[in-house]
């Protein structure tokens, strides 16, 4: 006997689901890692070049926080890549729940722009978003930070 399924089916799974965003486009991914690969003055250049071109690159965005060192500065690049990513996690079928971890490398981007925006929170002062950034981070991977250490 086969069973076949109606429309009214019901499907289980284990857990919440997994949300991986897609893989950066090959030339993308070749200018970020050219950018990264620069010397930190000509770095900051090419990141923005980068971002310029392709607004939506998550892994852009993040990256400039991340080496920024004025807060205001890092703080605005890291809430453009977070809106970005939440943009791109919601395109992905992500409707506020569920994981997005750090062991699938295309989330990553997004991460990393949540922990510099937290980071850069806290650098200014805003304690409560900072918090907020952190406890988010957990509940999208409950193994971040350690996981992000592998």
């Amino acid at each position: 006997m086969q069973l076949v399924a109606d429309e009214h089916s019901v499907s289980f799974t284990s857990g919440s689901p997994d949300t991986v965003l897609p893989a950066l486009p090959d030339e993308r991914r070749a200018a970020l890692a050219h950018a990264e690969a620069q010397p930190t003055a000509g770095r900051v250049a090419a990141l923005r070049a980068l971002v310029a071109r392709w607004p939506d690159c998550i892994d852009g965005w993040a990256s400039l926080a991340e080496v920024s060192d004025d807060p205001v500065e890092a703080y605005a690049f890291a809430r453009v890549g977070y809106h970005r990513g939440l943009d791109a996690l919601r395109g992905s079928g992500w409707r506020g729940s569920g994981y997005v971890r750090w062991r699938h490398e295309e989330n990553r981007g997004f991460l990393r722009a949540l922990d510099a925006l937290g980071q850069a929170a806290r650098r200014l002062g805003e304690d409560v978003e900072a918090d907020r950034c952190a406890q988010f981070l957990r509940q999208l991977d409950p193994n971040w930070p350690a996981e992000r250490e592998r």
